[in-house]
């Protein structure tokens, strides 16, 4: 009776490293780095009821995963289905930025820099006085284009114009909306 006993507890000991190591597997191909998965809204490992928010900037987010390393610093993980451009796209870096504002609001923590994980490659982007203020920036931009009457477009990327949700109302799209087979050059 008791050999049996011991069995099963060696086979769940066993079992239990094994999960360990594939776990640890999955989280480096995942790109992330070492250390414990404090927040995903992935829906892999656990599923966030709320979204960080810092109410001072009125700024709310939800990360796609946030990594407690041993020292305690906490690091924002985005995650990008695309393929890696040469270096991160602008827009990415001022969204990861805009985690580590919020891990600094809910945490205490100043991140010293967070992760863009893409399809085939991750960077790291070091969270910069100079990185935070472009953010800052683009925050206080973004408030003042809710208040105006007219803003105007701010790319030329007809893909992004293609899948916008204003098309029916925006007067400065660069393609036809989803389904409208005209074309008009401008």
């Amino acid at each position: 009776m008791e050999t049996g006993w011991m069995a099963l507890g060696v086979t769940l000991l066993l079992l239990a490293l094994v999960i360990l190591l594939k776990a640890r597997q999955w989280q480096a191909v995942a790109g992330l780095p070492e250390g414990e998965i404090v927040y995903s809204d992935m829906g892999i490992w656990m599923r966030q009821r709320k979204p960080l928010y810092d109410a001072h900037l009125r700024l709310t987010g939800r990360p796609d995963y946030l990594i407690e390393q041993d020292d305690g610093a906490i690091i924002p993980v985005e995650v990008k289905s695309s393929g890696a451009p040469p270096e991160p796209y602008f827009g990415h870096v001022m969204q990861l930025a805009a985690y580590c504002l919020l891990v600094h609001a809910a945490y205490g923590l100043r991140p010293s820099h967070g992760i863009i994980q893409y399809r085939d490659r991750a960077f790291s982007v070091p969270f910069t006085p100079r990185v935070e203020n472009d953010v800052l920036e683009i925050l206080q931009e973004m408030r003042a284009d809710r208040a105006a009457v007219n803003v105007n477009r701010d790319h030329d990327n007809w893909r992004r114009c293609g899948g916008c949700g204003h098309q029916a109302h925006c007067g400065q799209a660069l393609a036809p909306a989803s389904g409208d087979l005209r074309v008009t050059i401008r």
